[in-house]
């Protein structure tokens, strides 16, 4: 019986570690804003964030895919990046901040002189 226990609870005890781990999120892979159905690919680009448009659900902005809107942000914190983002709309660049709400939610808002900022949750 003691054995069963230490055999349980050292299963427990590796799944907790486990589920530890892979709660760790990171802001990689494809992301999707919901309102336009805009797909963003974030990577690793050199130690920082980047992340260019991968698809799109608007056929009109079709040639936008394959464009870079953020690169090079900056780990800032916990879970923020910042650096440049691209409005493909305007062609403008803005102050971008990357924040990772969840494994399955991140907020990108761009930002104009750090006090009007713009943003939207976009979901995996």
């Amino acid at each position: 019986m003691t054995f069963k226990m230490s055999a349980i609870a050292l299963a427990f005890a590796v799944s907790a570690m486990t589920i530890g781990t892979a709660s760790a999120a990171d802001p990689y892979g494809n992301w999707t804003r919901p309102s336009t159905g805009t797909q963003v690919n974030f990577y690793n680009c050199g130690g920082k964030l980047c992340g260019k448009i991968v698809a799109v659900k608007d056929q009109s902005k079709k040639s936008t895919v394959g464009t870079v809107i953020m690169k090079g942000a900056a780990k800032s914190g916990d879970n923020t990046w910042k650096g440049d983002l691209l409005d493909v709309e305007s062609g403008k660049t803005y102050s971008g901040v990357v924040t990772l709400e969840s494994a399955s939610a991140l907020n990108l808002k761009g930002c104009v002189a750090a006090v009007i900022c713009r943003g939207e949750t976009w979901v995996k």
